[in-house]
């Protein structure tokens, strides 16, 4: 273990991650009908909300001594159990991509709680909701705090669990079920690699230690699977990488996080873009020491990254749903963190997880926001100059949008084109493809993203157009904040503005100011190491850096500005000038359209051929080998021949004398015969 520095206590560490828990358990347990509903709304809010406040304060201090005096923490807090040799320890390794976690959790967790109140003000499941948030919050800390492979699995299932929880808040909603179920087995799959990953450490390794694994990487990565001639540590990456697959939504197991859009909106899935999805993310940067062992687990990462950014990003252009174009948005980032991964950039992957944090957050608050102004509809093709009616959440929305698009000075901007340039830098096989995906993906993400803005924020009002307007059966369970009135978008209350507020500051400067220290300083210079002979994309992006201002001007001149400048003026002339046009586009290419529409059918396959695969196999499993075989030749014919056996027996042991000595006789007569015979 190394020496605790002095300056950051254990107690305040503990603080941190149990403050959500207890307002998690009081709020969970006594604000609802299951503990009898003995506080009210008010009591749970502020509970929880004073949980994750104090939370986000002490994590804003432990940042400070970080930075500031460098300071460091990594020691076992309690130990759990020990079997022979394995330690099952909790406890808490704090460096500065720690540090830099918990304040990122904390914050957008603290601005969702505030928007909650507003949001959630009708909803009955209302103290359940805020139970669920900071369960959610003290998941997600244990994750990342956490010294060793255990705990780091406890938070991993545990965000798991609660998002389960989440999507499926209104769990009388058929498509909420369907969504939780999904989202709960495709992270299954992940998790299955991610756990054999662990068990592949433990079993070569004899610890669950961050740092006593790291401290073994060297003799892994000499050692190959016995039976095999594959490299352990090739294994043990991409087994610990499909267990991120999983979590942070990456292609082919991406399918679960449109549909998590099913939970309150937009919070739950807010909570997916801004925190959990970027757990696997978080993993892969901490596990960094053993990633660069191995160039072909790399390669891999580098792949499905790409493929992820791009293909992911194809389908946001079809997207009538609000939320789901933010979804579908969150997928291509996630993939252009996966390919800042593969390329060794692991400082910029991690960069670009903070500050896609913040303008992701602000985009689906503000997203929430329009839902609540125009009374729950979430088709854009039914909005429409919302600018006067909403011009707190317009201005927000807007710096959100530039933000992602990867606008000069803005937070998006700084990570997004580190990542283009550090996967350009890579030498690895994959990185032609990735660098084109990554490229591609900057005029896509443009087009539409300004096709949201400019669908819901300008032109003609629409909403009196929408077919579904007047029908109100559907809004029965389904973001009911009692608001009736058809005709007039209204602003948000404060409790909504004051967050999307808020996200908006560090999605305007938060990039700017870090991009020096996180990317080229010493930030991150005990959590995450590179092999920088094998994997020089750091070394020739930090050639390339002379401060935020120089890049900014820089890239005015650079292929990903062009881009994305291409991509809003070609979303303004279809959107704006030439509304025709996308329907004309789409009759020309109905296969294409078609194909996207069904989401290139991944969730057709994995419907017919995965899901019906595997029923049938189970059924055969169970009529051919429970029922036939175990059942009725195991089990029943055994005791048949058993009963025949004895039938034959029986009619031999009849009781009588002369029978017996017959027997004899006959048996000494055949004895006699086959010995004369013999001689």
């Amino acid at each position: 273990m190394t020496t605790m520095s002095q300056t950051l206590s254990a107690s305040t560490l503990l603080v941190v991650a149990l403050a959500p828990l207890v307002g998690a358990i009081i709020a969970g347990v006594f604000g609802t009908a299951f503990g009898g509903n003995h506080i009210g709304r008010r009591v749970s809010h502020s509970l929880t909300i004073g949980g994750v406040a104090l939370s986000f304060a002490l994590s804003a201090s432990v940042l400070w001594e970080v930075v500031a005096h460098g300071a460091r923490f990594n020691d076992t807090i309690y130990t759990w159990m020990q079997l022979g040799g394995l330690k099952m320890e909790i406890g808490f390794m704090v460096d500065g991509l720690t540090a830099m976690m918990m304040c990122v959790v904390t914050f957008v967790s603290l601005m969702v709680h505030l928007y909650t109140i507003g949001y959630m003000q009708e909803d009955e499941g209302y103290n359940r909701f805020f139970a669920y948030i900071s369960l959610f919050t003290f998941s997600m800390l244990m994750l990342v705090m956490s010294n060793n492979l255990l705990q780091l699995f406890f938070g991993w299932e545990a965000v798991g669990l609660v998002s389960y929880l989440l999507i499926g808040f209104w769990f009388n909603k058929p498509s909420a079920i369907f969504a939780n179920m999904k989202a709960f087995l495709v992270n299954r799959v992940g998790d299955f690699g991610f756990i054999l990953g662990i068990g592949l450490i433990y079993a070569y390794a004899g610890t669950l230690n961050y740092t006593e694994v790291f401290a073994l990487s060297g003799e892994l990565a000499k050692q190959g699977l016995p039976g095999t001639d594959w490299m352990l540590i090739t294994v043990i990456c991409i087994c610990l990488f499909i267990g991120a697959m999983g979590k942070s939504a990456q292609f082919p197991l991406h399918v679960w996080l449109p549909d998590s859009m099913e939970g309150p909106t937009p919070i739950s899935a807010l909570i997916h873009a801004a925190t959990m999805v970027t757990a696997g993310i978080f993993m892969v940067a901490r596990m960094s020491p053993l990633f660069e062992l191995s160039d072909t687990a790399l390669n891999f990462v580098l792949v499905i990254g790409a493929i992820t950014a791009l293909f992911m990003g194809f389908l946001g252009i079809i997207q009538n749903d609000i939320k789901r174009v933010v979804a579908y948005s969150t997928l291509s980032q996630l993939g252009y963190m996966t390919d800042a991964l593969g390329a060794s950039a692991y400082s910029v992957a991690v960069f670009h997880l903070m500050t896609h944090a913040f303008f992701k957050a602000l985009l689906f608050l503000a997203a929430g926001s329009v839902i609540m102004g125009v009374h729950h509809n979430q088709d854009i093709r039914w909005m429409g100059g919302l600018r006067k009616y909403m011009p707190i959440t317009w201005i927000t929305s807007l710096i959100g949008s530039l933000a992602l698009i990867g606008t000069p000075l803005f937070a998006g901007f700084y990570s997004k084109d580190s990542i283009i340039e550090a996967v350009h830098e890579s030498h690895l096989a994959g990185a032609g493809f990735a660098h084109f995906a990554v490229l591609a993906g900057v005029f896509i993400t443009a087009f539409y993203s300004c096709r949201l803005y400019f669908l819901v924020f300008h032109g003609k009002e629409r909403f009196d157009q929408n077919p579904d307007a007047h029908h109100g059966a559907h809004h029965a369970d389904h973001d009911n904040h009692g608001h009736h009135d058809a005709h007039h978008p209204h602003e948000s209350p404060w409790v909504v503005t004051v967050p999307l507020i808020l996200l908006a500051i560090p999605s305007v400067l938060i990039g700017y100011l870090t991009i020096g220290p996180m990317l080229y300083g010493d930030f991150f210079k005990d959590a995450i190491f590179i092999n920088a002979q094998a994997h020089p994309a750091m070394e020739e992006l930090a050639k390339l850096f002379h401060g935020p201002l120089a890049m900014a001007t820089h890239a005015l001149t650079s292929a990903p500005f062009w881009l994305a400048l291409a991509g809003v003026l070609a979303s303004y002339y279809m959107y704006m000038v030439n509304p025709a046009l996308p329907a004309a586009i789409k009759q020309r290419c109905m296969p294409i359209y078609t194909l996207l529409e069904n989401k290139y059918y991944m969730d057709w396959f994995n419907e017919n051929v995965l899901a019906r695969g595997t029923r049938l196999l189970g059924t055969a499993l169970w009529k051919g080998g429970d029922q036939g075989l175990i059942d009725g030749v195991v089990v029943n014919g055994s005791w048949k021949l058993v009963g025949w056996v004895a039938r034959i027996v029986r009619r031999l042991q009849s009781g009588f004398l002369f029978h017996y000595a017959l027997s004899m006789i006959l048996g000494v007569f055949v004895l006699m015969t086959y010995f004369v015979w013999r001689s």
